[in-house]
């Protein structure tokens, strides 16, 4: 059975325990974290009552109550006002027209183009197009494209695409230019099931929270190639030789349109968090987050909605689990001796929203927050994983705090036996999952971190993602690992020491 298990001291009141009563309180508190207690939240959380749980929706909601009742329930605290939300204002810009013209022709958006536009004004504008080739920085910064539009060779059509994009359109913003093209080397079909997805996250509006200031960035549209080879009448072969320097040919001079119409609402979503007291290091805090949004319905009557039985119900089931096993302990007289702060998280599929309104607002101070242990997607397995399912991949562990990286492989060897895969720990992998969950906004802030995650599989975002596909063997043992590393930050005389930039 186990061995010496020094890492998970536990303060009762003012009594140190014993290290052998620490593992045997660890491995009590532990084992309430269970497939099946995971499962009867899981089943309610991913359910089709709960409509994909779109931010903001009424699916939304009723996940949020349900999820503050179970932390009542368990014995938390609504640390908000005695209240266990905390209110998130968000506002949502709705597209109604964007189109591209192009020769008096209408491109409509989602259908030859998909619009990724900012700049909300209301009616059509037009301006001359300059070709920027790749869109290299050295090209741009010596493009005159001031009050004129710019057409980029944007290369592949996958997710590095968009921030490749932001940072051009950035520059050529503030060099004046009012709207860029992008033209993907993608085929038709490719691009049509693109821009279908672009649809499905976008097609019924943009978010944001409600104060933040507008990006200042141009009107970016996506286009086909045909759009470009329209444009400047010229082959797609042949631009892309002029683009790469093969061709010194000179293009001829054009003009774009475009039209734009949209609506906006203002509305509040909400975080839940329930607040669990320490003893003589309470003022120190322990986070816990998972985000319980999703992206909704498909708008397909034969699947009609998005489940997010993975992402991100399993990380808001083991919050949950976690939370009562924590509970557990403090009702029974095990304490941890600092206070733990159970979030579940509103708007990260649109932008990191609620946990980006908490850091703003913190229910308790961030300098007194001593680390973000953040759960999306654990769920599952991927192809990489098809046949091992002891495994998690960790993220972000060791960018700021060498201890609270060292802490947790020691944690993991010693009692849970995963194996700890870094392969999206790496800043320059083409998937950026360090900036892309919310444990962002607390490692921006300066506040190590611990992202788990089960890697992408076959079913994210589809509406197959479903109770039915999770591993709960899987999900039990990383819940089991999750609750393990708490335990003992909870516990431990030192916070992680600090030692590294974000």
């Amino acid at each position: 059975m186990l061995k010496r298990f020094l890492l998970l001291p536990v303060l009762i009141a003012t009594v140190h325990l014993s290290v052998a009563q620490a593992v045997k309180d660890a491995e009590k508190y532990v084992a309430i974290i269970s497939e099946e207690g995971l499962k009867d939240k899981l089943s309610i959380l991913a359910s089709d009552a709960l409509e994909g749980r779109l931010t903001g929706s009424r699916g939304q909601k009723m996940a949020a109550a349900f999820i503050a009742h179970h932390f009542e329930t368990s014995g938390l605290i609504g640390p908000v006002g005695n209240s266990y939300f905390q209110k998130v204002p968000l506002k949502e810009t709705k597209p109604l027209v964007n189109n591209l013209i192009i020769n008096e022709q209408k491109y409509e958006n989602y259908g030859d183009m998909f619009f990724l536009g900012v700049d909300h004004f209301e009616g059509i504008k037009s301006a001359p197009i300059v070709f920027a080739g790749l869109g290299k920085v050295e090209d741009l910064q010596k493009l005159d494209c001031r009050n004129k539009a710019v057409l980029i060779l944007s290369g592949k059509l996958d997710n590095q695409i968009f921030s490749s994009i932001a940072e051009q359109a950035t520059l050529l913003r503030e060099k004046g230019a009012q709207a860029v093209v992008a033209i993907p080397d993608a085929t038709e079909e490719e691009f049509n099931n693109y821009a279908g997805r672009i649809e499905g996250f976008l097609g019924n509006g943009m978010m944001a929270l409600e104060n933040s200031p507008a990006p200042r960035l141009p009107n970016v549209f996506f286009a086909k190639k045909k759009i470009a080879e329209e444009i400047f009448s010229v082959s797609w072969d042949k631009l892309s030789d002029i683009a790469s320097g093969k061709s010194n040919k000179k293009l001829r001079e054009s003009r774009i349109g475009w039209q734009n119409q949209t609506s906006t609402r203002n509305f509040t979503s909400e975080n839940v968090l329930g607040y669990l007291e320490g003893t003589d290091k309470k003022d120190e805090l322990v986070v816990v987050t998972a985000h319980f949004d999703h992206v909704g319905l498909t708008g397909d009557p034969k699947d009609p909605v998005f489940n997010g039985a993975d992402d991100d119900g399993s990380g808001t089931a083991a919050v949950m689990q976690l939370a009562e096993a924590f509970t557990k302990a403090y009702q029974e007289g095990t304490k941890p001796r600092r206070s733990i702060l159970f979030m579940t998280v509103t708007g990260e599929e649109e932008g990191l929203f609620g946990s980006a309104h908490y850091v703003a607002n913190p229910v308790f101070p961030l300098s007194q927050t001593v680390v973000d242990l953040n759960i999306d997607m654990i769920g599952r397995s991927d192809p990489q994983h098809s046949t091992d399912n002891k495994y998690v991949y960790v993220i972000g562990s060791d960018k700021l705090s060498t201890e609270l990286h060292k802490l947790h492989e020691q944690i993991n060897t010693t009692y849970s036996g995963l194996t700890l895969d870094y392969t999206y720990n790496d800043e320059k992998h083409p998937e950026q999952l360090y900036y892309r969950s919310d444990h962002w906004n607390f490692a921006k802030n300066s506040i190590p971190i611990i992202f788990y995650f089960d890697g992408i599989h076959e079913d994210y975002h589809k509406a197959t993602d479903e109770v039915s596909k999770i591993d709960f063997d899987a999900l039990t043992k990383r819940t089991r690992l999750i609750f393990r590393t708490a335990w003992e930050l909870a516990n431990r005389e030192n916070r992680p020491a600090i030692d590294r930039g974000r």
